[in-house]
């Protein structure tokens, strides 16, 4: 249902039953998918892709060129999974010819005033809480929490299931299933709460947590953390993940929080 008050461009490929309020812009290039819902003054800039049944609350922007100078005109697209939520005046860059892409996954919720940059990877059922900000490049896996306020570097990578403390500023890697929080950005145990309203029994959290212990508690570097957690723990999906996360992290994992007692 387009307003008269909306401008949809006739390139545009709009979805039945996608509600369009008014005062909204939508460019050429642009896709919409069924059961959609987009608020007033929402723009919709070129290279958009935005999946089915999402709410896109006013004032957002999507899909808006890269703020990075390196960026020349290059054909790139955001994409939007299904399900997912963005709240008021969020924005959402457009990729770079690094990657051609800035995605968002399904059944995810952008709370109001969240920043992603260009070239950013958000998997599912992932929630940015108000005003989080991601520089570019950044990849944040399945079910992680960035508390309001964060802000994260470009290039950093956020497990799945990681819950990261609202205002902390992320400078480095943070493996999955953890808990992130204070200043230096620092471990502070696993995410057990979101791992149990996921379905994780509790013999696997226990399982997780005793392999976070050799890399955070045992006074081991992370070499010989994960040396023995390879060599010593029988192998799993979850105790694989945790060391193929650490092996790819290029700038280095959070550290232990240490205690100036």
């Amino acid at each position: 249902m387009n307003q008269p008050l909306a401008y949809v461009h006739p390139q545009a490929k709009i979805a039945r039953n996608v509600v369009i309020e008014p005062f909204v812009t939508i460019n050429k290039n642009v896709e919409v998918g069924e059961g959609t819902w987009i608020g007033s003054n929402v723009t919709i800039m070129e290279g958009a892709k935005i999946g089915k049944n999402c709410r896109i609350f006013p004032g957002a922007v999507i899909s808006a060129i890269p703020q990075d100078l390196k960026f020349a005109g290059e054909e790139t697209t955001v994409e939007v999974g299904d399900n997912t939520t963005i709240r008021e005046f969020v924005t959402i860059n457009r990729g770079t010819k690094a990657s051609n892409k800035t995605v968002i996954g399904n059944n995810c919720l952008l709370m109001a005033y969240v920043h992603v940059a260009h070239d950013c990877i958000i998997g599912d059922y992932c929630i940015l809480a108000n005003a989080a900000n991601l520089a570019g490049h950044i990849i944040i896996d399945d079910y992680a929490i960035l508390g309001g306020l964060s802000a994260v570097h470009q290039f950093v990578n956020i497990g799945a299931h990681v819950m990261i403390s609202g205002g902390s500023l992320v400078r480095k890697d943070v493996p999955p299933y953890t808990k992130a929080a204070r200043d230096p950005l620092s471990f502070v145990g696993i995410n057990s709460v979101g791992l149990r309203r996921r379905g994780f029994s509790s013999d696997k959290i226990n399982e997780i947590q005793h392999i976070y212990r050799y890399i955070y508690l045992k006074n081991l570097n992370v070499s010989q953390a994960t040396t023995y957690i390879e060599a010593e723990m029988p192998a799993t999906p979850e105790r694989d993940e945790i060391l193929t996360f650490i092996s790819k992290s290029s700038r280095g994992i959070m550290k232990g929080y240490a205690y100036n007692e």
